[in-house]
C-alpha cells in the first residue's frame, strides 16, 4: 500500500489549536506562532522555519491550516518559499461568515492544489461570541483530519484510496471538508462538482440509510462525480459518520 508523510502546520492560534487536536500516529505536527515573527529577533525564527521546511521528506502532503488574516499569510508565504517543489500543497483556511467559494480566486491560492475553507457557518450563533464558534470548530476540525488520515493510511475504505484523493484535489480547486453525524441536505451542497464521501456506519445501522445518503450526494453534486466508500464500526451501533471532501474548480 502506498504511504505518504502528512505534515499538518497550524499557523496562528486557531491553526495551532486544530493541529494540536489531531490524533493520529505517523503524522508530523507543527505550530507556527506569529508572535515570534513580530519580535526584533524574527530573522532567527524565519531561518528556523526555512531550515525545517526545506528538509521535509519528498512527496509529502503539507497542510497549511490558518485563519484568513494578513499576518498568517505572511508566515504562509515564508513557509511556501521554503518547501521542496515536489510537495503536495493543501490549505485549510478559516473564513468566518465568508464563503470563499463565491469569491474570486485569491492570488495566493495559485500555489495550492486545493484550498479547503470553513466559514464556520455551522458553529456561529447570533447569541454567542465568535470566539465560542472558533473553540467548537477547532475541536471538530482536528477530529476530521484525524479521521481522514486514518482512512487513507490505516483503514482504507472500499473504492477510496490515494489515487482517488489525487483525482479530486489536483488541478487548482476550492473545496470543503466536513465530518458529519448527519447531513442537512437543505444546505448548499449543490455548489460542488465532485467529491469523496466516506461513511463509517454502525453494525446495526440499516443499509438503506447508507444508500440514501450516497444517492442524495450523487444527485446534488453538479457533475455527478462522486467516489464513495463504506466501512462498519461496532462502536457506532445504529449511527453513521460521514466524511465529505467536496471540490470545484475556481
Amino acid at each position: 500500500m502506498i504511504s505518504f508523510t502528512h505534515i499538518f502546520v497550524g499557523i496562528g492560534n486557531a491553526g495551532a489549536r486544530i493541529v494540536e487536536g489531531i490524533r493520529a500516529e505517523g503524522i508530523i505536527k507543527v505550530t507556527v506562532n506569529p508572535a515570534y515573527y513580530l519580535l526584533p529577533s524574527s530573522e532567527k525564527y524565519i531561518q528556523r522555519l526555512n531550515s525545517f521546511f526545506e528538509s521535509i521528506p519528498e512527496n509529502s502532503f503539507i497542510w497549511l491550516i490558518f485563519e484568513d488574516k494578513p499576518l498568517n499569510h505572511n508566515l504562509r508565504e515564508i513557509i511556501e518559499t521554503s518547501l521542496p517543489g515536489d510537495t503536495i500543497r493543501l490549505a485549510y483556511v478559516l473564513t468566518p461568515k465568508r464563503e470563499l467559494v463565491t469569491n474570486g480566486k485569491p492570488e495566493w491560492a495559485n500555489n495550492f492544489e486545493t484550498v479547503f475553507y470553513d466559514s464556520l457557518w455551522d458553529f456561529i450563533r447570533d447569541d454567542a461570541p465568535v470566539s465560542q464558534a472558533f473553540g467548537s470548530a477547532t475541536e471538530g476540525i482536528g477530529r476530521m483530519f484525524s479521521r481522514l488520515y486514518h482512512y487513507l493510511e490505516t483503514q482504507m475504505l472500499v473504492n477510496i484510496d490515494y489515487a482517488d484523493l489525487f483525482n479530486m484535489i489536483k488541478g487548482g480547486n476550492v473545496g470543503i471538508l466536513r465530518l458529519l453525524r448527519g447531513v442537512d441536505f437543505n444546505w448548499h451542497w449543490g455548489l460542488w462538482e465532485r467529491g469523496l464521501i466516506a461513511l463509517l456506519v454502525g453494525e446495526e445501522a440499516p443499509l438503506k440509510d447508507t444508500h440514501r445518503i450516497l444517492e442524495r450526494f450523487q444527485k446534488i453534486l453538479s457533475e455527478k462525480d462522486i467516489i464513495w466508500g463504506v466501512v462498519t464500526d461496532g462502536d457506532l451501533q445504529k449511527e453513521s459518520e460521514i466524511l465529505a471532501l467536496l471540490v470545484k474548480r475556481w
